[in-house]
């Protein structure tokens, strides 16, 4: 196979081994070694990949058989187990009925209310994206979507970049008008819909909801922006309790 592949080498025409000197392979030997240096460091990248592929598939099939096998016990049994925890905490009966409907109050506005804006959000970015004639319009919408999740303009992450495309390749009015219509349109979205859909039912302020969100999701990943607020309600249901029970046993 070498002797072949010396061969073809050296009956390349003169013009072609010239432009091969310039980039430093002036004979066989050289191009061989280059090629089985490009081979070992594929050979070494493919088989790190495919290892981490098996291992988050492992990692995957595990989660997902941990969160199914707690599902099923939770549903079986969710009622005895709320029950418990209802009975262990050392409130009075007011208190505790007061705590648990903040809870639930904060994890159905924060589910609501998330998804809703999402869905809003991609559903205009993708109705801009295929008037404008943005390839793959549906695509960005989602993703658009997914990252609305995130409060504090994460939408622009996408529409952003297309309009700075727009402006630099010569495109001036859809550029321009992407970006009004993202400010004033995408990003009032996040703007009114959020508060009044989460911190509306869950009684807290817009700033909360943002910094408790992001918190969420930077230490728990993406159940965060649901677990964020939820600690937030509960977090100020308990101090809520708290101040009024210090008020009324005061003299």
């Amino acid at each position: 196979m070498a002797r072949y592949l010396r061969g073809i080498f050296e009956s390349l025409p003169g013009w072609v081994r010239a432009l091969l000197n310039r980039f430093g392979f002036d004979d066989f030997d050289s191009i061989r070694i280059w090629l089985m240096d490009a081979l070992a460091q594929t050979s070494r990248l493919i088989a790190t990949q495919t290892l981490s592929l098996g291992l988050n598939t492992v990692q995957f099939v595990a989660k997902l058989f941990v969160a199914l096998y707690l599902a099923f016990f939770l549903i079986r049994d969710g009622e005895a187990i709320a029950r418990s925890v209802r009975n262990a905490i050392p409130l009075a009966p007011t208190q505790k009925r007061e705590l648990f409907e903040k809870f639930a109050i904060a994890i159905r506005a924060t589910v609501k209310g998330n998804f809703l804006v999402a869905a809003a959000q991609g559903a205009l970015g993708g109705f801009a994206f295929w008037y404008l004639g943005v390839e793959a319009a549906l695509l960005w919408g989602v993703l658009m979507g997914f990252l609305s999740l995130i409060p504090a303009g994460a939408a622009g992450l996408v529409w952003v970049p297309v309009a700075v495309y727009f402006l630099v390749t010569g495109s001036v009015w859809q550029g321009l008008a992407l970006v009004a219509y993202g400010v004033l349109v995408i990003g009032l979205v996040d703007n009114l819909l959020r508060p009044m859909l989460v911190g509306k039912n869950t009684r807290m302020p817009d700033y909360v909801v943002m910094i408790t969100t992001l918190g969420g999701i930077a230490v728990f990943g993406i159940n965060g922006f649901i677990l964020g607020p939820a600690i937030g309600a509960m977090f100020i249901a308990v101090w809520h309790i708290y101040s009024t029970t210090q008020h009324d046993g005061s003299p």
